[in-house]
């Protein structure tokens, strides 16, 4: 393999291995995921094939469509695997678009407000800071709140929610790289203000951004769940693991653990992996945190 920037990251990704079975769990998790039709017995959003007799059964029951309810199945009658896994994909879809679209507006914010200076940036970074001063459960919480149940709603309020994070980190990046030689060569010749800012200043802004942005999809995966469980997320209808995990609440004192436990663990564990990959990349793409 060349001595490449990619080959030096891979091989020193790779002496952690932790980060590795880390990363190896969430492929694992997002393959299982983009293919849930594919691998799981029954689609939970199917109404037609749902048997309420065969609601709040035990893991291991055989249900009415012939097949084993491995990890059992909840109040609707859905298969918990197969509505585990369904879980996961919303989870990931709403992780990854949200702070895609935050990852973006927070960058230009950021950069912007660095590039332009003055009022722009003052006033611009006070209402990021004043952001950044409460909990971003409690803004998702306010804005899902007044939008309503839904995906598009449940979007908007994890953007809301986690934009700021993206543009303070690019403002200090880029704050930085505005003062550097290169930048003052590229604005003597001259050229536009967004060809430096998206050719010179976003680009060499983009590490500390990649790293936020390992971060805030974990959070906002649990952001989605929490607002779920709480009831100002997804509708009912939706298998999220939030949801599987506050329809099974009510049952806990009952003995039927199942309901809430399997997909509580299914969030634990791919949160946590996705957090070990984050600090991993973190810690190579920070010199002052590298041994």
């Amino acid at each position: 393999m060349r001595d490449t920037p990619l080959s030096r990251f891979l091989e020193e990704f790779r002496r952690n291995k932790v980060a590795v079975g880390a990363a190896l769990f969430v492929f694992v998790i997002v393959l299982i995921a983009l293919i849930a039709p594919l691998v799981t017995p029954q689609d939970p959003y199917d109404l037609a094939h749902l048997v309420l007799r065969d609601a709040r059964r035990p893991p291991g029951y055989v249900g009415t469509g012939g097949y084993t309810h491995w990890l059992g199945t909840d109040s609707q009658g859905r298969d918990l695997l197969s509505a585990i896994i369904y879980g996961l994909r919303i989870s990931l879809q709403m992780g990854i678009i949200a702070s895609g679209i935050a990852f973006v507006i927070g960058a230009v914010v950021g950069c912007a407000a660095a590039y332009i200076g003055g009022r722009f940036e003052s006033l611009t970074m006070r209402i990021v800071d004043l952001q950044l001063s409460f909990p971003a459960i409690l803004l998702a919480f306010v804005i899902a709140a007044i939008l309503g149940q839904g995906r598009y709603q449940l979007i908007l309020a994890l953007i809301f929610a986690q934009y700021a994070y993206f543009a303070r980190t690019a403002h200090g990046a880029a704050a930085a790289e505005r003062q550097k030689d290169y930048v003052e060569a590229a604005l003597s010749i001259p050229l536009s203000s967004w060809r430096v800012v998206l050719r010179h200043i976003l680009p060499n802004s983009m590490p500390p951004l990649i790293v936020v942005a390992t971060v805030q999809v974990a959070s906002a995966i649990s952001l989605e769940a929490t607002l779920s469980f709480l009831g100002v997320g997804l509708p009912p209808t939706e298998p999220s693991l939030g949801m599987l995990i506050a329809n099974g609440f009510q049952y806990l004192l009952s003995g039927r653990y199942w309901i809430s436990i399997y997909p509580g663990l299914a969030l634990i564990l791919f949160i946590v992996s996705l957090n070990l990959v984050g600090d991993q990349i973190r810690d190579q793409l920070n010199p002052r945190l590298r041994r």
